[in-house]
């Protein structure tokens, strides 16, 4: 093991690069954006549900509350996926992410009774960037994105190249939003 540069600020001690486990960083990559939605859905009060066989979908996220009006418990279906081809804080009012034709049309579907998003995770490169934990808190490093396809027209020939607002930070409070326009019947 060797000493890590200590924090900024000299408030922790210096980190050990720890000896980690062989699974493949793509591998790694599901887990820790499946991680990022687990704490999102728990912190705006949402239940999860994986689909068994996912058939193109990660997740189905149900939320209910009082003030939805189409019923007391909404649900939208989540697909999740995670890059460290593009950096974390992308300049500009969005970035550029590929999707192969046949998940983009899945996506783009419409119209739809149940409502589709993507949400793609940032990552930093090597795996000891992805956590910092200290007494008060546990940061996962970087971002999710957050976008509704619906509609979105294939132009690639095997894959497509769609554009994410960076403005569209998938947080709890993002996540309340969406859920409160699809339970009065809107799109996400």
């Amino acid at each position: 093991m060797t000493l890590a540069q200590p924090e900024p600020g000299g408030l922790l001690p210096p980190r050990v690069t720890p000896q980690r486990g062989g699974l493949a960083t793509t591998a790694c990559m599901e887990t820790l954006q499946v991680g990022y939605l687990h704490a999102v859905a728990a912190a705006s009060g949402c239940s999860l549900a994986q689909p068994f066989p996912d058939n193109g979908i990660d997740w189905h996220v149900s939320h209910g509350a009082p003030g939805h009006t189409v019923d007391d418990e909404v649900t939208i279906k989540v697909q999740l996926k995670c890059t460290y081809q593009t950096a974390p804080r992308p300049p500009g009012p969005t970035f550029a992410f590929t999707l192969d034709n046949d998940h983009l049309v899945k996506l783009a579907r419409t119209p739809v009774t149940v409502h589709k998003i993507l949400v793609v995770m940032l990552a930093p490169r090597t795996r000891d960037d992805w956590l910092r934990a200290s007494h008060d808190r546990l940061e996962l490093r970087h971002c999710c994105y957050w976008i509704n396809l619906a509609g979105h027209p294939v132009t690639g020939r095997r894959r497509t190249t769609v554009r994410i607002p960076t403005a569209r930070i998938f947080d709890d409070r993002a996540l309340c939003e969406i859920m409160t326009r699809v339970g009065a019947g809107g799109r996400p």
